[in-house]
């Protein structure tokens, strides 16, 4: 039996007498993509900030491996495997692609923090960057300033940072926003390569993306959860097809 990852029991958030997400509960096991979808303003990056630590729900539980984390900050979560982006990217422009990637190795190692042997920690996770650069649709450009790439190029450096780090959690927020087809294309090639090494929660208004690449949806409506469930089902969910999907065909 796959075991279950993240569990969102009963989750509630309000600000003032705004509803924002209306006692949902939602599990994703290990290795499963589920695409989170609906209308702006639905509650899907509230739900997404939740899971992460970047605020706190009003009621109910948040447990990671069956462990309840809701007492946790975002510096906590990511270092028990939990990684969130977010709709613009979060790296240096000021370091070349290989520096930016062995950052993000070093944070996620456990000597990251350690004054004794940080030369040979700072040279291993150098080394590893070149080696996931190599494999990449950034090869032979390691040396390419961060600043310098184009905005879907950033993205998708931002995208790569953050399977970088193996998490077993991975919360993102629109990474295909802006950018063209083929760079979408290239985002979910990354998404399909660690799809055994993470579970992965993807919020996006791409619904070709969404059922295409995704084992389940869920659907979210005014802060409620309207529909869960396969692409096929969730497709045909009238509930799901009146707040959100239309005709969808």
């Amino acid at each position: 039996m796959t075991p279950t990852v993240l569990e969102l029991q009963s989750i509630s958030q309000s600000f003032g007498s705004l509803q924002v997400l209306d006692n949902v509960s939602l599990s994703l096991a290990a290795g499963e993509t589920l695409g989170l979808i609906g209308p702006n303003g639905a509650g899907k990056t509230s739900l997404l900030n939740i899971a992460s630590g970047f605020a706190q729900p009003r009621k109910g539980q948040v447990i990671f491996k069956q462990h309840n984390i809701a007492r946790l900050g975002p510096a906590q979560r990511a270092r028990l495997g939990i990684v969130r982006s977010f709709q613009s990217s979060h790296i240096f422009p000021q370091h070349d692609i290989r520096h930016n990637l062995a950052l993000a190795l070093r944070a996620n190692d456990a000597r990251a923090y350690a004054w004794m042997g940080l030369s040979a920690a700072m040279r291993s996770s150098l080394e590893q960057a070149d080696d996931i650069i190599g494999q990449s649709l950034f090869r032979s450009r390691g040396q390419t300033l961060a600043g310098e790439l184009s905005y879907g190029e950033q993205r998708l450096l931002d995208l790569l940072i953050s399977l970088a780090q193996r998490p077993e959690l991975l919360l993102l927020d629109e990474p295909t926003a802006g950018l063209s087809r083929q760079e979408a294309a290239d985002a979910m090639a990354l998404l399909r390569a660690a799809h055994n090494q993470s579970a992965i929660v993807l919020v996006s208004h791409d619904l070709d993306i969404v059922f295409g690449h995704c084992d389940r949806i869920a659907v979210l409506n005014l802060g409620a959860l309207t529909a869960v469930g396969a692409p096929d089902i969730v497709r045909q969910h009238e509930g799901a097809r009146r707040a959100y999907l239309g005709s969808m065909e």
